[in-house]
């Protein structure tokens, strides 16, 4: 057996360890330098430390069947470990107060040190709240953002789905061990995630729903994003788990408001009045705030472009940027706070455009959307109008509005008229 799997063994076996969570596992291993080192220790220093007799009995005893199960699971193609120390542990989600020690992926492992947005939600949402989310998800993945999210109904998986109509780069964190699918309704989902993107646990095998993790885990879907996003959740949701571990660990976070009247965005609104939210109306809002910027050339069609994982980092007075030649070259900050002033446009390579600079035609619009474009060219018009004159149903010209303003080719003026930007 070589010696990394034989190390990756004592951390599978410490994580099982009765009462020994994140933040007890990684004191351990400062204490002792490595899990191997715990095991090794013996009864007289681990009784200095004041163990409960539950964990010297496991320490004494590891569960080394269930650990030859994990082992086997590994074996498994993209099936991969990152532990704590691993050089491609995310360095985001490293620096957060209780970083998982450990992290079971299925799928592409690169994904996860790449710049990632999270999306949450409330697990029932409207019709409309769908839209936006996969929308908005689709949108920023074509820009190169992974789409991280938990997997659950509704938003979530609205998010996930949406990402996999783009760039099909994203990342569902699991509540429960990688060898179920939780809710069983995104079995196929979590299918195409693992094909395109990963699934992500910091949960054993075996390990089944339990109500505690998923506020848990919800540290790990902001630890590993820039920012999040959070569309239509209630007061009391578990989607502002997300949003608070995202205040603790200074990210970004973007709230899309709604009426006053819906019981759905009011955790949303108390996120922009009371926590500094920033209001977001279109998918620019969010790219400024976080400073990446595309290079768009006028041969290169958003649906046609191709993805790579996200280049190795290299730091530079904290700021982050990619490679030119790369297909991904965001610019981003190491540390995003409020107090970061914005990248100034003359910090922007002359032969790069940000995406939320003027608009420029696209050449990839189908004819309904040109067509639309059109009737625009003489002012603000309202969807109603738009219907006559497309004929068109409202629904189809409400959605293309809105994939339309998210491109920053249309914008909402005052009495709910659209306007043409170019």
């Amino acid at each position: 057996m070589s010696k990394k799997k034989t190390e990756d063994k004592y951390w599978l076996a410490l994580m099982r360890a009765p009462g020994v969570g994140a933040v007890r596992f990684i004191r351990m291993i400062n204490h002792f330098g490595n899990p191997r080192n715990v095991f090794e220790a013996g009864l007289v220093e681990w009784k200095a430390l004041n163990l409960k007799e539950n964990l010297l009995n496991y320490l004494q005893n590891p569960d080394w069947h269930a650990v030859e199960k994990d082992m086997k699971w590994l074996e498994q193609e993209n099936h991969h470990l990152l532990t704590f120390d691993h050089p491609d542990y995310p360095p985001l989600l490293h620096k957060i107060a209780d970083p998982p020690p450990l992290l079971f992926i299925h799928g592409d492992a690169t994904l996860l040190s790449s710049n990632q947005l999270a999306i949450v939600g409330t697990r029932k949402p409207t019709k409309e709240g769908v839209q936006t989310a996969r929308e908005f998800a689709e949108y920023l993945s074509h820009q190169g953002i992974t789409i991280t999210s938990g997997m659950a109904l509704g938003i979530d998986g609205a998010s996930h789905w949406g990402a996999l109509a783009g760039s099909g780069k994203t990342i569902a964190v699991a509540g429960t061990g990688l060898d179920r699918v939780y809710p069983p309704e995104h079995r196929q989902l979590a299918y195409e995630i693992v094909e395109k993107g990963a699934l992500v646990s910091e949960w054993p095998l075996g390990t089944t729903i339990q109500r505690r993790h998923f506020p848990i885990r919800s540290r790990v879907i902001s630890g590993l994003s820039l920012g999040i996003l959070v569309i239509e959740s209630p007061e009391k949701s578990g989607a502002l788990y997300a949003a608070k571990h995202a205040i603790k660990q200074e990210r970004e976070i973007f709230a899309i408001p709604g009426s006053i009247y819906n019981p759905l965005v009011k955790g949303c609104h108390q996120l922009i009045k009371k926590e500094g939210a920033k209001l977001v109306e279109k998918a620019a809002d969010i790219l400024e705030e976080l400073q990446i910027y595309r290079t768009i050339t006028p041969q290169t069609t958003i649906e046609k472009r191709r993805f790579s994982p996200a280049p190795k980092l290299t730091s530079t007075n904290e700021t982050f940027i990619a490679s030119e030649t790369s297909d991904d070259s965001p610019a981003f900050q190491q540390e995003h706070t409020p107090k970061n002033p914005p990248v100034s446009q003359q910090e922007i390579p002359s032969n790069e455009t940000p995406v939320y600079q003027k608009a420029q035609m696209p050449s990839d619009l189908d004819s309904d959307q040109v067509r639309l474009l059109d009737h625009l060219e003489v002012g603000p018009t309202s969807v109603d109008n738009l219907v006559e004159l497309c004929g068109l149903t409202a629904g189809d010209v409400s959605s293309m509005l809105l994939m339309l303003e998210l491109r920053g080719l249309v914008t909402l003026q005052s009495g709910g008229c659209y306007a043409r930007v170019i």
